[in-house]
């Protein structure tokens, strides 16, 4: 295994990369066909328009505190579930988003490369905190 070594440890990298904004690190973790589903919007977003909006500076990741993650092992493909609460801003608007997530991974050239990413919004029912 190269430098992501596991798919916990490429999952870290990819969270760190998003708030570094570092559009290297991310292309080299994102497969060439990574699709994206938006917690926002439920839209679809590639690995080139990700690392654009990013580089661009129009989405910035002030904070992403993954919590309660779990991986599945099968073969070269591994599944993460887990919960994030991520602050930050799309076009100057700020958001703050809590939300369960899956991240599929698979092995390619000894490198754990996320080939999709889909994020649920969690709402806090009345007298709760979303968790």
């Amino acid at each position: 295994m190269s430098d992501a070594g596991n798919p916990r440890e490429a999952d870290r990298q990819f969270f760190t990369a998003l708030i570094a904004a570092d559009v290297a690190a991310l292309g080299r973790l994102l497969a060439d066909d990574f699709i994206l589903i938006d917690v926002m919007s439920g839209s679809e977003v590639t690995k080139s328009s990700l690392l654009a909006v990013i580089e661009s500076g129009q989405l910035r990741f002030e904070a992403i505190e993954p919590v309660d993650s779990l991986v599945r092992l099968y073969q070269a493909t591994a599944v993460i579930t887990g919960r994030t609460q991520m602050r930050g801003r799309f076009a100057e608007l700020p958001f703050a988003v809590s939300s369960r997530y899956t991240h599929v991974f698979v092995e390619q050239q000894g490198q754990w490369r996320l080939v999709t990413a889909q994020g649920t919004q969690v709402s806090a029912a009345p007298g709760q905190t979303a968790a």
